[in-house]
């Protein structure tokens, strides 16, 4: 008996990106992270392309790309995101589908996922073709091959999904076991119903299709799934890979595969040291030669269906109620608030399905004036959406336009689709209340497509959308409603090119660069710069051209900013000043802050703008915490000056004090706690560490009994720092002296509980070692020296 196994993981977050500037905005509840995005990147998605294998001391003995040896998909709004800002994960994930390749037969082990998880059953037949091709499409971008097999979102499926994934040569997709209705030999002419518990997980059946095409579904085992995400099978690697190869039918004599399928953040992030877990269980699997790893289309290919299943219409993996949790009140919920209701489900889906039904009707309309195929060109949207650039618009226009035609138009009619969709992403249902971060985002793309409508179209949609989801109630009382919501939180992220070029004005006061710096997916061109400083006292004037990255819309506008100090900053901003003007307005304003007149500064603002005016508070979130840190820190700076003053004046007196017994103010011990804290954190922001320096400020904090005040800094910058200590010893070759210094620094941290992030470390060091396994041409201290920093690492390469 052939004994198979295939572990699966569906990695996959919402998308987080503000509606507008397309960019995920700081979210304080991710700290210390910048988001949650970068959180469960650096939790979960990371370490899962670099997983350790600890020894009997706890050591490292081998780091694995775990990819590599399971079965994934990774939603593609999130590999986009992940392109962007976590490239060393993405490109490990990459080249775990290549090395999967050779692994397991020429079949990668990478599977697509419907591109934004909308819960297919529920779409209309055009969305989840577009939703289907799409994501292929981005499969094909990013991993460089067709896909074999699909995830659908919350396993979620009904026969018209299943007969659109084998028309567009999906080979297989992957069930939960209760979504199997009845199975039979093929050949045979009776079905037999199945259970949950009674459905034989270990083969794969075919689906047959009304249109005569078929489409291999996988049941994964339920009971261990449930098992590792929630029954704690990932606090021991050796009982995961325990339960995993005692569960083969002994009896059965033909091949069996034992497979699971759970959330991918599951390892990781829901789990801490998941991965390891994972990463110990693939290891033992694939050292026994009684079992063998495997992926789906290795395992489908090896070993055709001998049985065909029907399935449950309208089911999914995580509502026992089928997809009643994407739509009603079924009781399915977070738990996180068991008195609250969701009676908000249906009415938001309503309100959405008729406010898609309008776009669309608005859509072809406006579309098939300059479109040969507006359907059509929806589909092939995905090629600029991958690549947005002037190349890829360039030959969408000519392949897809009747006539020439501004290509704003075309791609706010595009835009205006993408969003439709993106307002149906899953997990705007999914948690107990409308107010929550999830719906309020689906909310935003909503919002994004009545704007986008009204402006190639005149048609005005939110009023009738506002009074829909009027009927759908918060549990808070305060809230109300989802109109009262989408009024809240969802209008004020709200933007147009006005906006971003008052944002452009007010955050150039603080740029070095004003000239270059990017405003999200923005672009700006300024014709006329003026940047006068005096003192803490700035002000700026210019006339700048602002352009949309993505709709390639642009507006040209005066400005002038006046930054009084502290936070107190007044701008104003023109769409239609004339030159003359503008240059008249110059010279008077210049002249009256040269001459210190700030009164008359403004005075002359409201005369050439008008009343309305910008602040600091009209900035986007990431720009205003900057400005606020910036302004923070020189409020800092002159703390800290004036603390240091005092340390280096009285530490003779303080010392006297001590070797005298005689009690220290604790205004001195504050004194002396904060300006070696601050010496600490700048030995580690500079490109070498002074050893010598951070040895001084640890005696002297031993010395005088003090604690580091921000444990977390020093961890997370004394990480980087020894990363790279270390890519220099790399570089450098023979460098005792280097790594000696490095290994004088880790007693020091240990110390003081310091525990910094060696993840990248400690793989450039496994790296080095597998490099150096014979040590040839390095001497007896050096290779001293490089297992003393291995110890020191938790590395040790056998």
């Amino acid at each position: 008996m052939e004994k198979y196994i295939c572990i699966h993981g569906h990695f996959y977050q919402p998308p987080r990106e503000n509606a507008w500037l397309e960019v995920i905005e700081v979210q304080d509840s991710a700290h210390p992270y910048h988001d949650w995005n970068e959180r469960i990147s650096a939790e979960c998605y990371g370490p899962n392309g670099a997983s350790r294998i600890l020894n009997e001391d706890g050591v490292i003995k081998n780091i694995i790309n775990n990819y590599s040896k399971i079965s994934f998909n990774y939603g593609a709004t999130l590999l986009s995101w992940m392109q962007e800002n976590d490239r060393e994960t993405y490109d490990a994930i990459i080249e775990a589908d290549r090395e999967s390749i050779k692994n397991f037969g020429g079949h990668g082990s990478a599977i697509a996922q419907v591109y934004n998880h909308i819960i297919l059953p529920l779409a209309n037949k055009r969305d989840k073709e577009t939703q289907i091709t799409w994501g292929i499409r981005d499969f094909i971008h990013r991993f460089g091959r067709l896909p074999e097999g699909m995830w659908l979102a919350e396993t979620a499926v009904d026969i018209e999904s299943l007969e659109l994934l084998a028309k567009h040569g999906i080979k297989f997709t992957i069930l939960a076991p209760r979504q199997a209705k009845s199975i039979r030999k093929i050949g045979e002419l009776m079905w037999t119903g199945v259970t949950t518990e009674s459905i034989d997980t270990r083969r794969p059946y075919t689906c047959k299709l009304p249109s005569g095409k078929s489409i291999a579904l996988f049941f994964y085992d339920g009971q261990i799934a449930q098992g590792v995400a929630f029954d704690g099978l990932l606090y021991d690697g050796m009982k995961f890979a325990d339960r995993l190869v005692n569960s083969f039918n002994e009896k059965s004599d033909g091949p069996q595969l034992v497979h699971i399928a759970t959330d991918g953040e599951t390892y990781g992030h829901h789990h801490k040291h998941g991965d390891m877990a994972l990463a110990f269980c693939l290891d033992y699997i694939e050292r026994n030669t009684r079992f063998s790893l495997t992926n789906y289309a290795e395992f489908l290919a090896k070993e055709p269906p001998v049985y065909e299943a029907e399935i449950h219409e309208n089911s999914s993996w995580s509502c026992v109620h089928g997809v009643e949790r994407w739509r009603n009140d079924c009781g399915c919920n977070s738990g996180g608030k068991p008195t609250w209701h969701q009676k908000w489900r249906k009415p938001l889906r309503e309100s959405l399905d008729w406010l898609r039904d309008e776009l669309a009707t608005i859509f072809e309309r406006e579309a098939s004036k300059v479109l040969k195929d507006p359907w059509k060109a929806r589909e092939d949207y995905i090629n600029i959406i991958l690549e947005r650039n002037d190349d890829t618009i360039r030959k969408f226009l000519k392949e897809h336009c009747l006539k020439d035609v501004e290509q704003n138009h075309v791609l706010r009619l595009m835009e205006v689709q993408r969003n439709a969709m993106l307002m149906y992403t899953s997990c705007g249902w999914f948690f107990d209340e409308i107010s929550g971060i999830e719906t309020t985002q689906i909310m935003q793309y909503a919002c994004r497509a009545i704007q986008l409508v009204s402006q190639i179209s005149e048609t005005n949609l939110e009023e009738e959308f506002l009074h829909r989801l009027e009927t759908a109630p918060s549990n808070v009382p305060s809230l109300e409603n989802g109109a009262q919501i989408y009024r809240k939180y969802v209008l004020p992220s709200k933007t147009n090119l006005q906006r971003v070029g008052m944002h452009y004005a007010v955050a150039s006061i603080f740029e070095e660069d004003p000239e270059s710096f990017p405003v999200f997916n923005y672009t700006t061109q300024n014709e006329i710069f003026i940047r006068k400083e005096a003192g803490e006292q700035r002000l700026v004037l210019g006339v700048t051209k602002v352009r949309s990255n993505v709709t390639r819309s642009e507006k040209k506008f005066a400005f002038a900013v006046i930054y009084m100090g502290q936070h107190n900053i007044i701008g104003n901003i023109s769409l239609d000043m004339e030159a003359d003007k503008f240059s008249v307005m110059q010279t008077q304003i210049v002249k009256a802050f040269e001459e210190g007149r700030l009164g008359d500064i403004i005075g002359l603002m409201q005369t050439y703008f008008g009343p309305e005016k910008y602040t600091i508070w009209q900035l986007f979130q990431d720009e205003k915490r900057k400005v606020f840190n910036l302004i923070t820190q020189q409020s800092m700076n002159d703390l800290e000056e004036s603390l240091r003053r005092i340390y280096n004046r009285d530490y003779p007196l303080v010392n006297a004090l001590a070797n005298n017994d005689t009690p220290i103010p604790n205004a001195y011990r504050t004194t002396f706690e904060y300006i070696l804290n601050a010496d600490l954190v700048r030995c580690f922001q500079t490109e070498k560490i002074n050893i010598r320096q951070v040895e001084r400020i640890m005696n002297e904090l031993s010395k005088w009994k003090l604690s580091i005040e921000d444990a977390g800094k020093v961890e997370r910058l004394g990480g980087e720092s020894i990363f790279k200590e270390l890519k220099r010893i790399h570089g450098e070759g023979q460098t005792i002296r280097r790594i000696e210094r490095l290994n004088r620094l880790f007693p020091l941290l240990r110390d003081f509980k310091i525990n910094p992030n060696l993840y990248k470390t400690q793989n450039l060091y496994f790296e080095m070692s597998v490099q150096n396994r014979e040590h040839n041409g390095h001497s007896a201290e050096w290779i001293k020296q490089f297992s003393l920093l291995g110890d020191n690492l938790g590395v040790k390469v056998e």
